[in-house]
C-alpha cells in the first residue's frame, strides 16, 4: 500500500517548504497540492497556485511523487497548462503525477464569469480536456478541434522526462468520468459518496470500487486505485488507530494507494502533528 499527503497550498513559502521535505522524510510515496484559484471558506484567505508551489516542492525534495490534486478545466486550457506541466516534469526530473478532475460550481468558475454547466456537460468538457492533454504530452505538434477546446499547431517540445507522457490521476465517480479513467489514466481516485454517516462512507466506496473495476475490464487495462481518506465523516487523522483501521479496509477493497492532508489547526482537516509523526514513525514503515 503506498501513502500520499495533501498539503492545502495556504501558506507562505517559509512555512511551507518544511512541510514538503517532511512529507518525503516521513517516507510518503507521493505528496499534493489543491489545483484552485480559491477553496471554499478559503475565498478570502491565503492561497497559491499550484504549479508554482509544486515547482518549489520538486527544488527540496529528491524522490517523492509530486502532483495536482486535481486539475480541471474550470480556468484551465489544456495548451498553455501543458507548457507549465512539461517545466514542471522536468524541475523534478520526471516525478509528476497530473491529478485531473471535472470541476464543478463555484469560485473558479464564478470568478471568470463563466457559465454554470450541467454535469453531463462538464464530463463531455473533462473528457476533451483529458484527451488533449494526452495529445500534447505525447506528441511534438498537435492539431486538435473540440467542442470545448481547441489547439492549432501547438508545439510540445522538448517532451517531458517521463515518456511518452507522465502518469494521469483521473477523480471519477460517475460512469462517463470512470471510463475517462479507464481508458486514459494510470490511476482513479475517488473521495467516496456526501455522507455524514461514517460506515455508509465506506459502503458507497466499495460499492464505487465495484462500479469502475466494471469499467476497468471494458477497457482491458489496469489501472491503479487512490482512495482520499478525507472525503469521510471522520478525518484520517484523528489518531493512529483511526489512520491504521481506515489503511486497512482500503486494501481489502483493492486500492492500491491511500491518500491523507497535512493537519490543520482549525476547521477542514484540523488535527495534531503529533499525530502524523506517530504514523510515520509506527505504520508507514509497515506499509512498504
Amino acid at each position: 500500500m503506498r501513502t500520499g499527503i495533501v498539503i492545502l497550498p495556504e501558506h507562505r513559502w517559509w512555512f511551507a517548504e518544511p512541510k514538503w521535505r517532511a512529507a518525503e522524510e516521513y517516507g510518503f510515496h507521493h505528496a499534493w497540492t489543491y489545483d484552485h484559484l480559491a477553496w471554499r471558506a478559503h475565498v478570502d484567505g491565503p492561497w497559491f497556485s499550484a504549479v508554482p508551489t509544486l515547482t518549489a516542492a520538486a527544488m527540496v525534495t529528491e524522490r517523492i511523487r509530486l502532483g495536482t490534486f486535481v486539475a480541471s478545466p474550470d480556468f484551465r486550457h489544456p495548451v498553455p497548462f501543458a507548457r507549465e506541466l512539461l517545466t514542471l516534469d522536468d524541475i523534478s526530473d520526471g516525478r509528476v503525477t497530473l491529478g485531473v478532475g471535472a470541476g464543478g460550481d463555484g469560485y473558479d468558475t464564478d470568478v471568470l464569469g463563466g457559465p454554470q454547466l450541467p454535469a453531463a456537460e462538464r464530463t463531455e468538457r473533462f473528457g476533451e480536456f483529458v484527451e488533449l492533454l494526452d495529445e500534447l504530452l505525447r506528441k511534438d505538434r498537435t492539431t486538435w478541434h473540440g467542442k470545448h477546446f481547441a489547439a492549432v499547431d501547438a508545439r510540445s517540445a522538448p517532451g517531458g522526462v517521463q515518456r511518452p507522457r507522465m502518469p494521469f490521476l483521473v477523480a471519477a465517480d460517475g460512469p462517463k468520468a470512470m471510463r475517462i479513467a479507464a481508458l486514459r489514466g494510470q490511476g482513479w481516485v475517488t473521495g467516496g459518496p456526501r455522507t455524514e454517516d461514517f460506515e455508509q462512507w465506506w459502503h458507497g466506496v466499495a460499492e464505487l470500487a465495484e462500479r469502475f473495476t466494471e469499467a476497468q475490464h471494458e477497457a482491458g487495462r489496469r489501472v491503479d486505485r487512490y482512495l482520499s481518506f478525507d472525503s469521510a465523516p471522520v478525518y484520517s487523522l484523528t489518531s493512529v488507530e483511526t489512520f491504521r483501521d481506515a489503511v486497512g479496509r482500503a486494501e481489502e477493497l483493492g486500492f492500491t494507494d491511500v491518500i491523507v492532508h497535512w493537519p490543520r489547526h482549525d476547521g477542514v482537516y484540523a488535527g495534531r502533528e503529533t499525530v502524523l509523526e506517530e504514523i510515520a514513525a509506527e505504520v508507514l514503515p509497515a506499509l512498504g
